[in-house]
């Protein structure tokens, strides 16, 4: 059973997609967009912003697998076989049960006010904006990246649980792009967004439960062969055997 295949792909992306639909990230991408390309939000424009802002998910990404790398290898040092699985399993779905909860308890679901970390970060360049993101708001993106991590403490080597957690961070860094690109648009889109973060952040909170005993149950695999027979009846990639 490996979750850095099959089924565990789209729900490392989707975990990062949560993580930046949350309610304390979602808030800043205006004004991290802005940091990273040294602008005013009337001044965004596509060729601009696309550079550094690859540079800035470039840099929090690099973090956030290096320390989920370190993560799995400390599952790894300390769990093997059936009682990794378990812990796991449990560990994904508290996390998936705090994201749940977010929208009913107010301290899960508080924004993040860092004006003056944005305004110090920005003058480092978008490297130093990348990194500041992954440390201040490791707390907040902490439950889905550690269910992530958690999952690739499960994978059969340190390149597949770097792969899982490089999807993770493309779940998070694509929307930012996105917005950059179609500041516009995508922000009006948002806004749409915060009006319904509860069925948001419950659906992701409740996709995490699901993985998590599914691989409590040892079901995981069983889902990944099911997915595995239905891409090759369709005659789409395999991404159990791609990975």
């Amino acid at each position: 059973m490996d979750a850095a295949s099959g089924i565990g792909i789209p729900v490392a992306f989707g975990a990062g997609l949560v993580s930046f639909l949350s309610p304390c990230v979602l808030p800043l991408v205006p004004g991290y967009i802005c940091a990273v390309a040294g602008v005013t939000p009337g001044e965004i424009r596509a060729r601009r912003v696309i550079g550094p802002s690859l540079a800035f998910v470039g840099s929090f990404s690099a973090i956030f697998i290096a320390l989920g790398l370190l993560g799995q290898q400390a599952i790894h040092g300390a769990l093997t076989g059936t009682t990794a699985l378990k812990v796991t399993g449990a560990v994904i779905v508290a996390m998936g049960v705090l994201f749940v909860a977010a929208p009913f308890v107010p301290w899960l679901a508080r924004e993040w006010h860092a004006a003056r970390l944005l305004e110090r970060a920005g003058r480092g360049g978008p490297v130093l904006t990348g990194a500041a993101f992954a440390l201040a708001w490791t707390p907040c993106t902490g439950p889905t990246l550690g269910a992530i991590t958690t999952a690739a403490g499960t994978s059969s080597s340190a390149a597949h649980g770097a792969f899982l957690l490089a999807i993770y961070c493309a779940g998070l860094a694509v929307p930012f792009l996105i917005t950059g690109l179609a500041f516009g648009k995508a922000t009006a889109a948002l806004a749409v967004v915060k009006r319904h973060y509860p069925v948001v952040i419950g659906t992701g909170g409740v996709v995490l439960i699901a993985m998590g005993i599914l691989i409590w149950t040892g079901e995981f695999t069983q889902l990944n062969v099911t997915v595995d027979h239905w891409l090759n009846t369709l005659h789409l990639p395999n991404l159990s055997s791609d990975t």
